[in-house]
């Protein structure tokens, strides 16, 4: 006698994205992480804004202090003396990326890909400050981001959970 294979397993198979969208309490757990995240990034963006850091010459001091007064490893400090040489392309872009991967985590687009560009760049900001910081400072968000970019972060409370259901075959926002 052989076993009928509709009944034989009860449990429908599921993908990574359906186990998301049936436990919403990780899902909103990750969505308060990921607004958090992205809270953080914006609050930053005018702090920043604020002290004159995306001007050319409040952007190299901070690298250059960062340079001097640093223990991240020589190959790192001679990429941040690099892009404090170019402190006028390097603090402009600097600024469009906090307050654009701000606005995008908070608001759910895009969300994996925003999470692994702010897990790398939070990362490179972490390594830049070793010995001029405490360590736990950029450490945690470094690892949410990356929590983020592993996760279906922004199928909760979210633009890609809107898109998901409008176009549930498209893979663009699961990258």
């Amino acid at each position: 006698m052989t076993a009928n294979p509709t009944t034989a397993n009860p449990t429908p198979l599921r993908n990574d994205t359906t186990r998301v969208v049936h436990k919403p309490q990780a899902a909103n757990g990750l969505a308060i992480v990921r607004v958090t995240i992205g809270a953080l990034f914006v609050s930053v963006f005018f702090e920043n804004l604020g002290k004159g850091l995306y001007r050319p010459a409040g952007y190299a001091g901070l690298i250059n202090y960062y340079i001097t007064q640093g223990h991240a490893p020589a190959a790192w400090k001679a990429v941040m003396g690099l892009a404090a040489s170019h402190a006028a392309m390097a603090a402009p872009m600097q600024a469009m990326t906090e307050i654009g991967l701000g606005i995008l985590l908070v608001i759910g687009l895009l969300t994996r890909p925003a999470a692994l560009v702010a897990f790398l760049y939070l990362g490179s900001l972490w390594m830049s400050e070793w010995g001029t910081a405490w360590i736990w400072e950029l450490l945690v968000p470094v690892l949410a981001s990356l929590g983020l970019a592993v996760g279906c972060a922004g199928r909760r409370w979210g633009v890609d959970a809107w898109l998901a259901q409008r176009w549930p075959s498209a893979p663009w926002w699961l990258i």
